[in-house]
């Protein structure tokens, strides 16, 4: 098994399309539906044998969760916070450009 590149709380780009996201959580091999697969186009379909990363995105024109491939990732240097609406779900503010996550409390 391969160990991840990126990790939970690193603000991340994607290669291709224009949207930028902060990782809240990591799949180490595609864990998504086979119609999700499927439906991104073949010439540019990655392989399922890789890490995918949970994505808490955003673009110009709005905030999403995106599902996405380590190939289809880079290190987002732009140094700008990410805007999602979600992030105070997940991380506590920002440290040295990284997201801090939430300690999960037990009940």
């Amino acid at each position: 098994m391969r160990t991840a590149k990126f990790q939970i709380g690193e603000i991340v780009r994607h290669r291709f399309f224009p949207f930028r996201g902060v990782i809240f959580d990591v799949d180490p091999t595609f864990s998504n539906t086979e119609e999700w697969w499927e439906a991104i186009p073949e010439a540019i379909r990655p392989d399922k044998d890789q890490p995918f990363y949970h994505l808490l995105a955003e673009n110009e024109e709005t905030a999403y969760v995106a599902y996405v491939s380590e190939q289809n990732l880079v290190v987002d240097e732009s140094g700008v916070a990410v805007g999602h609406p979600q992030i105070e779900e997940f991380f506590e503010g920002i440290e040295d450009g990284r997201y801090v996550p939430k300690q999960l409390q037990a009940n």
